[in-house]
């Protein structure tokens, strides 16, 4: 099974779930949609990485939600963490998702990275060694069930026997690997359908993304690769090229390598200035 052709360049946001409602949420991507906006992501987090008892959405409730609520906006999670739940749950809540929001969802996963929220909520948190490795296998289950089934396989840390699935998921959904380290790129490359990056990580790590997709016998063509931008503590969206010059951004960042890019918005003044930046286009 593998992916279907990548899009166009895509310009893509990730929406702040932590102390957000859903209300807002919801209006938020669909802001984003009208104004041509290719995705909405969220993080995987059930814990603020500031205050723990900051409010803070589960990713795939919220998206499940927006899925209802929206018509033609791609919905990610940037990045489900690995360990936050089993890979066959997580099959078979994509493939329903991927019914519900016919046809939208792009799956982004990763070894997680907030020790804090594990301990609180007593979720293990193996050293990075062991996520990586759990998460290449997550990826073949996930693969598996997306089948139909029944699938039998032993496994180091999840195991299947005579597992059905359905629905299954059509299309099937795009795996994106995040990655900020070298073996991170090296992950994507072998299991995923993509992978993405933040900015200083994709400039370093981009050459040997591409010799480990050789290295596993898959085409550039054929994997997607976003390169994420994190707003610092106190910034405003509206001061970024993004905003200032999309078009411009778009091509240099197109023409290093990447496919699409995945802007972070915070507050509704982020939204209003990407929704202005999109009508000046």
């Amino acid at each position: 099974m593998t992916a279907g052709p990548v899009p166009e360049f895509s310009v893509g946001v990730n929406l702040r779930s932590i102390d957000s409602s859903f209300e807002w949420w919801l209006t938020c991507a669909r802001r984003l949609e009208s104004a041509g906006y290719a995705g909405a992501w969220i993080w995987d987090h059930f814990v603020s990485r500031g205050v723990r008892s900051d409010s803070v959405l589960e990713a795939w409730t919220t998206l499940t939600g927006v899925a209802a609520g929206t018509d033609r906006i791609e919905l990610g999670t940037y990045v489900t963490n690995v360990m936050n739940r089993h890979p066959a749950v997580l099959a078979r809540m994509a493939a329903t998702f991927q019914e519900i929001s016919e046809g939208r969802l792009v799956l982004g996963m990763g070894i997680g990275g907030h020790p804090a929220e594990h301990e609180a909520y007593g979720i293990p948190f193996p050293a990075a060694p062991e996520r990586v490795a759990r998460l290449e296998e997550a990826v073949g289950v996930i693969r598996a069930l997306w089948t139909g089934g029944p699938v039998s396989r032993p496994g180091t840390f999840y195991s299947l026997a005579e597992a059905s699935a359905h629905p299954i998921p059509r299309p099937l959904p795009r795996i994106i690997i995040g990655g900020e380290t070298t073996g991170g790129a090296r992950l994507a490359a072998r299991v995923g359908d993509g992978w993405t990056t933040y900015e200083p990580t994709f400039r370093r790590d981009y050459p040997i993304y591409l010799e480990a997709l050789e290295l596993a016998g898959k085409t550039r063509a054929r994997q997607r690769v976003l390169v994420g931008f994190e707003l610092a503590k106190g910034a405003r969206l509206a001061d970024s090229a993004w905003i200032q010059d999309p078009s411009g951004m778009a091509g240099r960042w197109q023409a290093a390598g990447a496919d699409g890019v995945v802007l972070s918005a915070r507050t509704t003044a982020d939204v209003d200035a990407l929704v202005g930046a999109a009508e000046r286009r």
